[in-house]
């Protein structure tokens, strides 16, 4: 289904430049390396800039975040800003502390943000909501917040909801055993970033794409887990291994996409 992108990813091999989780950035470099594009994992503010300008996209992802990180995530949307490369938000943890809250603020003040993902829980918090908000009401912060943004806004959960404000697409999939580790969120977002730079002028496909697959690979990871007997440790590293065989999945087809 999404065979053209795909191999247009690997043709390209995009320079994605993610400002990382540290708990998940291994993880985040391997799933892009198999995946076809070419991550650079930097965080340093006196590089972030030219860093940035070399790229094809720029994931920013607030996970264990400091003054420094938040330093080299502005002077980085700045310079993606300039040049129109397209840019991920991941609010990891907004939801439980001011400070990143405000730091979200700060960078959606600053603008050029393509896409937001987040778990429901950090959504309703970028829109001043209860955090146990659930259904229609979480749907409605979305689209409120991809209207004052501009940017398509990722619900993630059992089922991921995607919306540019307008439209909403929900995928399905995935197994139970991606929740059972760390950093699935935050390697979703860097697989966006990549579909991102592959198709920048189309934002909401590429997050569609980004989400159909990360489920999928997930479903594959879990079968193996499955079927070898083995944990979430090893869960983690045939994520990673299923990855690497994204061409043939994309043909395979088999994703739950619905357009609303």
């Amino acid at each position: 289904m999404f065979d053209v992108e795909v191999r247009r990813l690997r043709e390209l091999r995009p320079l994605i430049h993610c400002v990382a989780n540290p708990v998940s950035l291994n993880d985040c470099a391997n799933l892009l390396l198999a995946c076809g594009a070419s991550p650079v994992m930097a965080g340093c503010p006196q590089e972030s800039a030219e860093i940035t300008a070399a790229s094809q996209a720029l994931v920013l992802d607030l996970g264990m975040l400091n003054p420094q990180r938040f330093e080299a995530m502005t002077i980085s949307l700045r310079a993606a800003s300039e040049r129109k490369i397209p840019v991920v938000l991941d609010p990891a943890g907004a939801d439980i502390s001011s400070y990143r809250r405000k730091c979200v603020e700060e960078l959606l003040r600053l603008g050029g943000i393509s896409v937001i993902r987040g778990n429901p829980s950090e959504i309703m918090a970028l829109c001043g909501m209860e955090t146990s908000a659930k259904g229609e009401e979480v749907f409605n912060a979305a689209h409120n917040l991809s209207n004052t943004t501009g940017a398509i806004v990722e619900i993630t959960g059992e089922a991921d909801i995607i919306t540019d404000g307008l439209r909403r697409v929900c995928v399905k999939g995935g197994h139970i055993a991606m929740i059972r580790i760390m950093g699935v969120g935050c390697m979703l977002s860097s697989l966006t970033g990549a579909f991102l730079a592959v198709k920048p002028e189309h934002p909401l496909e590429a997050a569609t794409m980004a989400s159909a697959l990360m489920k999928r690979f997930g479903e594959a990871a879990a079968l193996n887990m499955e079927c070898l007997s083995t944990g979430y440790h090893s869960m983690r590293s045939y994520l990673i291994d299923v990855a690497g065989k994204i061409d043939f999945l994309a043909l395979q087809g088999g994703f739950h996409i619905e357009d609303r």
